[in-house]
C-alpha cells in the first residue's frame, strides 16, 4: 500500500531499521516476557525517540506527525512501539510545563539516551479513568514532598529511569472543583526504587511490561514539581491530545500491516483449485477493514493538522483515536479469519499482533469514555459521570 502521509524519509528509515527485528525476534521476546531492550535502544540511536525535544538539549525538535510517522511505521513493519511510546506523549508535559532548569537537567539525557522517560503514573485500582478520584498524596516536608500511594497499568517502570507522576496535594474536600489540588512530579526513580518505592509487574495477555507501583513515604525534591502545585490535572489534560494522535498512528500501523498480510495470503492461498481471495467472503471483509483503515488515517491527519496548527483539537483527537482503534481491530479479525488456522500459529506472527490490537479499544481510554466526551462536549447532552 502507497504511503498517504508525510515524512517518506523517516518512514523508510524506521522500516530499514525494523528489518533488523523481524518476527523472530518479536516471538522470543513474547515468550520470555522479555523487555525489547535491543529495539529500544536501536530507536534511541537513531534519535527517534528524541524527534520532539528541541535541538537546544539534542534533540530533533521535528514536528507531532514527525513522532506519529515513526510509530506507525513501527507498527507496520510487524514491531510495537509500546515498549518506549510513553517518552513521546509524556515528554510535551515537561516541555510545556517544566522548568528551564528541569529541562536542562533532563532532556538532554533522555535525548541521547542516557535516560528513559517511560513510566506515566496516573491509574489507580480504586479510580480508574476517574483521575480526580484518585488517592496517591504527596504532602510538603521541608524541600521533599513526601508521597503515598499506589498506581496501576504503570507500563514500562521496570525499565524507565524517570516517572511523570500525579498526585493529589490538596484533599479533595478542600477544593472548590475536584480538578484542583492534583499535582505533576518528575520522579527520579533511581533514587527510591526498592526503598520507598516498590514495582511489581502485572502479566497479561500481551507483552506490555505493565506494572503496579507502590509509594511509601517516598521523598521527591521540590525542584521536581512539574509548573503549579494543584494545576496538574489540567498539565496532564493539555497533552491528551497528542497521546491520542500518537496511539492512533498505531493503530493505523496495525491496521496496515494486518491488510497487508491478509491480501497477500488470500490471494496465494489455494482451496478447492483457486485462490481463497476470489471468493467474496475472504475479500469483503478485508477491503472493509481497508476502508475503515483509510477513513480513520483521514480524520488522523485532520486532528494532526489542527494541533499542529495550534489548536486543542479534543473532538478530532479522541475520535482519530477510537476510529482508528476499531479499524485496527477490523483488520484483525479479517487478517485472523483469512488465514484460518493458520493465524493461531506463533510463527505467522498474526496471533501476537492480533493480542497486541485489542489493548487499544481498552487503553490508554476506552471507547466509551471516548463516546461520552463527544456526547457532552461535541452533541452538548448531558454529562453522564
Amino acid at each position: 500500500m502507497k504511503y498517504e502521509v508525510s515524512h517518506l524519509e523517516i518512514r523508510e528509515a524506521v522500516s530499514k531499521l525494523c528489518e533488523g527485528f523481524p518476527g523472530e525476534y518479536w516471538r522470543e521476546c513474547d515468550s520470555k516476557r522479555d523487555y525489547p531492550t535491543d529495539f529500544v535502544n536501536a530507536l534511541t540511536k537513531e534519535g527517534y525517540l528524541g524527534a520532539l525535544i528541541p535541538e537546544a538539549y539534542g534533540g530533533s525538535e521535528l514536528p507531532l506527525s514527525a513522532g506519529a510517522a515513526i510509530l506507525e511505521e513501527v507498527h507496520r513493519s510487524g514491531c510495537n512501539a509500546a515498549a518506549c511510546h510513553a517518552q513521546m506523549y509524556t515528554m510535551g508535559t515537561l516541555l510545556r510545563h517544566g522548568s528551564n532548569e528541569q529541562k536542562a537537567r533532563y532532556l538532554p539525557g533522555i535525548a541521547e539516551g542516557s535516560l528513559r522517560l517511560q513510566a506515566f503514573g496516573v491509574t489507580e485500582p480504586t479510580s480508574g479513568t476517574d483521575t480526580t478520584a484518585l488517592r496517591t498524596t504527596a504532602r510538603l516536608d521541608g524541600d521533599n514532598y513526601i508521597v503515598n500511594g499506589q498506581k496501576i497499568w504503570t507500563s514500562r517502570a521496570e525499565y524507565s529511569d524517570l516517572m511523570l507522576l500525579l498526585a493529589r496535594t490538596t484533599p479533595r474536600d478542600q477544593v472548590k472543583k475536584k480538578t484542583d489540588g492534583l499535582s505533576v512530579f518528575l520522579v527520579d526513580m533511581r533514587e527510591v526504587r526498592g526503598k520507598s518505592l516498590t514495582i511489581r509487574p502485572i502479566r497479561t495477555m500481551m507483552n506490555h511490561a505493565t506494572t503496579e507501583v507502590f509509594f511509601d513515604e517516598m521523598p521527591v525534591p521540590k525542584a521536581n514539581l512539574i509548573g503549579e502545585e494543584g494545576q496538574g490535572f489540567r498539565y496532564i489534560l493539555s497533552g491528551m491530545n497528542a497521546e491520542r494522535i500518537l496511539i492512533s498512528a498505531e493503530c493505523i500501523g496495525d491496521a496496515k500491516w494486518f491488510i497487508e498480510k491478509a491480501s497477500a495470503y488470500a490471494s496465494e492461498r489455494t482451496v478447492f483449485g483457486r485462490a481463497i481471495g476470489q471468493n467474496q467472503g475472504v475479500q469483503f471483509p478485508i477491503a472493509k477493514a481497508y476502508s475503515q483503515m483509510r477513513a480513520a488515517e483521514l480524520m488522523l491527519n485532520e486532528a494532526i493538522r489542527l494541533y499542529e496548527a495550534g489548536q486543542n483539537p479534543g473532538e478530532e483527537a479522541n475520535m482519530a483515536k477510537m476510529l482508528s482503534a476499531d479499524a485496527s481491530w477490523a483488520a484483525g479479525e479479517a487478517c485472523l479469519q483469512t488465514h484460518g488456522g493458520f493465524g493461531f500459529a506463533e510463527e505467522f506472527d498474526i496471533e501476537r499482533k492480533y493480542r497486541e490490537a485489542r489493548l487499544y479499544q481498552v487503553a490508554p481510554i476506552s471507547t466509551n469514555l471516548i463516546l461520552s466526551y463527544l456526547a457532552e462536549h461535541v452533541l452538548d447532552m448531558p454529562r453522564s459521570y
